[in-house]
């Protein structure tokens, strides 16, 4: 099939049962799942797949090798189809008397990998104790949030990030969580790692790791080379990764160095053969802050929410 170019369709026209099919067909990937999921039999979900493909003029889901997959069209629409069903799900919950215990709502958190993995385990355990039957739906922040940061707290529920100027805009409130330091790592057999002393000119000649730093040069909105260029420091950008997990992947065995949290470091060296390191220059601790839209200030349940992770954040050690 070939898109279809044509007008917006008018909501009033639409069959909105159509998009919680479109959502469980493009999370499952199979038509049958997506009908033991959505409690309906398998020919209903396939009359539905049969009418998405006719209004988007695309398959949705190709057969390859006896699996189906999705299109690229079907790729760029799952993302919209749970932001679109997650608000929507927020929408006709609020108002509505909230028990954690017995809700079935999905709540959507914004963060990067980091955080993830540091927040994750206390987040996890509170939330499967208290609410066993809702669900968490955590996306990972792929790349620098620029200008569109505020669009994107206005889509789930809340993000957790530092907090850079742009988040600044009516509408949007925030609550610190909690704080990191920063470290140096670098590979266990590298040289600064047996020099008595290292200083700012040893960090300026030295290739970097570097994660979220965007390619239009500085100043950078990513925390880590922030705080170098702060100082004067142009690091030289080896290696750029979306991602802060996937530094120390690029970190061992080179000369390469980067600046990383403390609390995503300290299992490094045993498992990466790489060694953390004080930065000798004074760094301002990484903050991370919980924010979301002020609209869902009056929604119990996503009062909950905002409390749940700070409670969260208050379990990790100092």
């Amino acid at each position: 099939m070939s898109p279809r170019q044509s007008r917006p369709a008018h909501l009033a026209n639409l069959d909105l049962n159509l998009l919680v099919t479109l959502r469980a067909l493009l999370r499952e990937r199979n038509v049958t799942r997506a009908a033991r999921n959505l409690g309906v039999t398998q020919p209903a979900v396939s009359a539905a797949l049969s009418r998405l493909r006719r209004h988007f003029g695309d398959e949705l889901l190709a057969r390859v090798n006896g699996a189906y997959v999705l299109t690229p069209l079907a790729v760029q629409l799952a993302g919209q189809a749970e932001t679109v069903c997650a608000a929507a799900e927020r929408l006709f919950a609020t108002g509505r008397a909230f028990d954690p215990a017995a809700t079935e709502r999905e709540f959507t958190l914004l963060m990067a990998d980091y955080t993830a993995t540091v927040l994750g385990p206390a987040l996890s355990r509170l939330f499967d104790r208290e609410a066993p039957h809702a669900a968490l739906h955590l996306q990972l922040i792929r790349e620098t949030l620029g200008s569109g940061a505020g669009d994107a707290i206005r889509l789930v529920d809340a993000m957790v990030s530092p907090p850079l100027g742009h988040f600044r805009t009516p509408g949007v409130e925030s609550a610190p969580l909690f704080r990191d330091r920063w470290v140096c790592v670098a590979s266990a057999d590298h040289p600064l790692c047996e020099a008595e002393s290292f200083g700012i000119e040893d960090l300026a000649r030295l290739p970097w790791v570097v994660p979220y730093h965007r390619d239009d040069g500085y100043p950078s909105a990513a925390p880590a080379t922030r705080q170098l260029t702060a100082l004067g420091i142009r690091p030289r950008i080896a290696v750029r990764v979306e991602s802060y997990r996937a530094v120390p992947d690029f970190i061992a065995g080179t000369r390469r160095v980067a600046l990383v949290p403390e609390r995503l470091a300290a299992p490094l060296p045993s498992a990466h053969g790489l060694r953390t390191l004080d930065c000798p220059i004074p760094l301002d601790p990484l903050e991370e802050h919980l924010w979301w839209d002020a609209s869902h200030d009056e929604d119990p349940a996503h009062s909950w929410l905002r409390d749940l992770v700070a409670r969260a954040a208050a379990c990790l050690e100092p």
